[in-house]
């Protein structure tokens, strides 16, 4: 693999949010809809406070973007790229727990 520095700084930066369980709990219930951060609270169990400070170092690396109507604020994802990624990784790991299964043949021949 070869990166330029800029393009390095910004996929650790990527990884970086992904890094947090809260705000994959975030993406998770953003990623169908947009949801104002009450909901998001409401159905991640975050205190408000900490779900803005996550949702706004998210939006600050681009992942997602927020639409402010009255008091509320609304959040989306606008990196579904993202997403992606998640569903890959969650899909390995779900592989890597899957036990090989051997024969009697093979048991024998490592005994």
């Amino acid at each position: 693999m070869n990166f330029h520095p800029h393009d390095m700084e910004q996929l650790a930066q990527r990884f970086k949010i992904l890094g947090e369980p809260a705000r994959l709990q975030i993406l998770a219930t953003i990623c169908d809809q947009e949801r104002s951060v009450q909901d998001i609270c409401h159905r991640t169990g975050l205190h408000q406070a900490n779900a803005s400070k996550h949702l706004r170092m998210m939006k600050d690396a681009g992942v997602v973007a927020c639409r402010k109507k009255g008091v509320w604020r609304y959040y989306r994802i606008v990196a579904p790229e993202v997403l992606s990624l998640c569903l890959r990784a969650q899909k390995s790991l779900k592989q890597a727990e899957t036990p090989l299964v051997r024969d009697n043949s093979q048991m024998e021949a490592v005994e």
